[in-house]
């Protein structure tokens, strides 16, 4: 895995709180929703001063670990958030360092292996040691982009 330094970036979306065992159970997962939510044609097209035409993923406030609670908020890019849509919410996500997976193929089969790969490496104490602050998923036409924020390494 290779660490880069993500760019700070605006999203606005829709939030939800969730844990991955809630999302694993029946009838208690919160991103398929979400997810329904932002796909729909025109979600964000009210959208003020996006930056692309990407979908972003932000994975923040954890609880503890990857095994805690954690918000997702998905929706767009922009400049600024001067302009809140209704039931929308604004996160300015850092840039820091992070490992970066590219997820390619069929989706959300090639996102769920690349969180796999994480988890993996979390669990193995594999270095760099995961910050748990803020993450990010890039949703774009060639598949996705992961950004794991990391501690800094000492070296």
């Amino acid at each position: 895995m290779i660490v880069v330094d993500r760019p700070e970036m605006l999203v606005v979306g829709h939030a939800v709180r969730t844990s991955n065992a809630d999302e694993m159970e029946q009838g208690r997962g919160r991103l398929g929703t979400l997810w329904a939510r932002a796909g729909s044609p025109g979600a964000f097209a009210h959208v003020p001063g996006r930056v692309d035409e990407n979908l972003y993923a932000v994975l923040t406030d954890y609880e503890n670990d990857h095994h805690g609670s954690y918000t997702q908020i998905v929706g767009v890019a922009v400049r600024s958030a001067a302009a809140l849509p209704e039931g929308m919410v604004a996160v300015r996500v850092s840039g820091v360092p992070s490992m970066k997976l590219e997820a390619r193929g069929q989706m959300p089969d090639a996102l769920l292996d690349a969180w796999q790969q994480v988890w993996k490496h979390t669990e193995s104490g594999g270095t760099p040691p995961r910050a748990f602050t803020t993450d990010v998923e890039i949703h774009h036409r060639d598949g996705v982009d992961l950004y794991v924020a990391v501690f800094p390494s000492m070296g």
